[in-house]
């Protein structure tokens, strides 16, 4: 049998992916088999095997395809003379338009409310790690923003990080109990700008 071409085999791992998200969100992370994702993508558990070590190796590739850290968001958005807090709303504008497509809205409904912990397979660890990724990007511009004079007096960068993602985690899990409930984009840069404008000094408070 012909060597299959890396095209070939990178549509055979994308197609496994895909068929994971799919059985992962109807039936659960575990109580869905490598068996079971094998047979509906239409091919062997030993393709399965050739691109992922077991379940636990594809479910982290699987995320792996929606991993947005919020850095590489900013980079995406914001130029050189945006403000700091112009760059976290910017950073969180595209954080909500992607979340909002069906790829990146399955695999966070499935990490969230579909996998439960066992085996190596830790759904708590994996937010954690996210969580504080985000948390550690939104503190370096609202420190930036503290020393450009942007921010209000009487709260610390460390407590207006805080009460930021707190709205948007707050946000994103309301969102994802029903994704149809309301727009995650318009109401989110709704709550986003008005985060900001509470957190951001005043002009008046700055001309004295």
């Amino acid at each position: 049998m012909a060597r299959r071409t890396k095209a070939e085999a990178q549509a055979t791992r994308e197609a496994l992916l895909d068929a994971a998200e799919e059985v992962f969100f109807e039936r659960g992370v575990a109580r869905t088999s490598l068996e079971q994702i094998a047979r509906h993508a239409d091919l062997t558990r030993g393709a399965v095997y050739w691109h992922f070590r077991n379940k636990a190796d594809l479910f982290r590739a699987m995320l792996d395809r929606v991993r947005m850290p919020f850095q590489e968001l900013v980079d995406e958005t914001s130029g050189p003379d945006d403000s700091p807090l112009e760059a976290i709303r910017l950073g969180c504008q595209l954080g909500f338009l992607r979340l909002e497509q069906p790829r990146y809205r399955r695999v966070h409904a499935i990490l969230l409310h579909r996998c439960e912990f066992f085996s190596d397979i830790d759904p708590q660890a994996m937010q954690t790690e996210m969580a504080s990724e985000c948390l550690d990007a939104l503190l370096g511009y609202i420190t930036d923003a503290r020393e450009q004079g942007l921010l209000r007096d009487d709260i610390g960068p460390e407590i207006a990080t805080r009460l930021l993602q707190s709205v948007l985690s707050g946000l994103f899990h309301d969102w994802l109990r029903d994704t149809e409930a309301f727009s995650l984009h318009e109401h989110g840069m709704s709550l986003v700008d008005a985060q900001l404008a509470l957190l951001a000094r005043q002009e008046a408070d700055a001309s004295g």
